[in-house]
């Protein structure tokens, strides 16, 4: 338990077969970043803690965050074509003066649609704030009023979700913790670097004075009034314990998405 008064840290491994991590979407092409987004963290610790979309977030906007992608995964598109299953021309985007959609011009009865996904990444998010509010999303996120997803409804997280807290700076605790990776992925990585300690990951940590801007701090989640701040960021890389050596403080974890676990790759 951190004493009042303390800061601690929350670890989460966000991993799954599938996860969407959107900033920039549009209807017909929903994009994901190549790491989750602070509003994509915020808006799962407000699930699990069971805040309605029109509840504030002021508080877990602004904890700190910092994601060491231990593997980033690959890119997966998803194509789907939309029509009216009556056979009749699709509504466009534009409205009469009375509020109805004005159906497409010329007529137009198929809409095609992209989504994007990463397919086996898996993450260390770290999350960084005062002791008693850690401590309340550790619990809240290990008991979630709504279901957990990472980026969209459907990418439900694979175990362990909680790593539990740890107390230090966020990039300490990052550079800590052993690489969050399957028995098969670490082994193959040691077979070829002669089963080294460390393995160096990449890794952004929130910074005043990082020399990069993302503009996904949510302000608001409310459907009709979605708006979002910048911050700062820094890239860096973390020598993160690969699991290869023995460390009883530190074990490797095991758990989490494999899909050639049966192949014995």
């Amino acid at each position: 338990m951190t004493p009042p008064g303390h800061t601690s840290v929350l670890l989460l491994r966000l991993a799954a077969p599938l996860q969407s991590w959107g900033d920039r979407s549009t209807f017909n092409r929903r994009e994901t970043r190549p790491e989750p987004t602070k509003s994509g963290v915020v808006g799962l610790l407000a699930a699990a803690a069971g805040r309605s979309r029109h509840a504030g977030v002021d508080d877990l906007a602004g904890l700190g965050l910092g994601i060491r992608v231990d593997q980033p995964g690959s890119l997966l598109r998803d194509y789907h074509t939309v029509s009216d299953y009556r056979g009749r021309p699709l509504l466009s985007a534009a409205v009469s003066a009375k509020g109805a959609q004005k159906p497409t011009s010329p007529a137009k009865r198929t809409h095609i649609t992209q989504r994007f996904y990463l397919q086996d990444a898996v993450f260390l998010a770290a999350v960084e704030g005062p002791g008693e509010l850690i401590t309340a999303l550790e619990y809240a996120v290990r008991h979630p009023a709504f279901p957990l997803s990472l980026g969209r409804r459907s990418c439900v997280p694979a175990q362990p979700l909680v790593l539990g807290q740890r107390t230090g700076a966020l990039e300490d605790v990052l550079r800590a913790e052993p690489w969050q990776v399957t028995k098969a992925v670490r082994d193959r990585w040691g077979r070829r670097n002669g089963n080294a300690a460390h393995v160096d990951l990449p890794a952004t940590l929130d910074d005043p004075a990082g020399d990069e801007s993302r503009d996904d701090v949510p302000l608001s989640f409310a459907p009709t009034n979605r708006t979002f701040t910048t911050r700062r960021i820094r890239h860096t890389y973390l020598a993160a314990p690969t699991g290869l050596t023995p460390d009883p403080e530190h074990p490797p974890t095991t758990g989490g998405h494999d899909p050639f676990a049966l192949l014995g790759w």
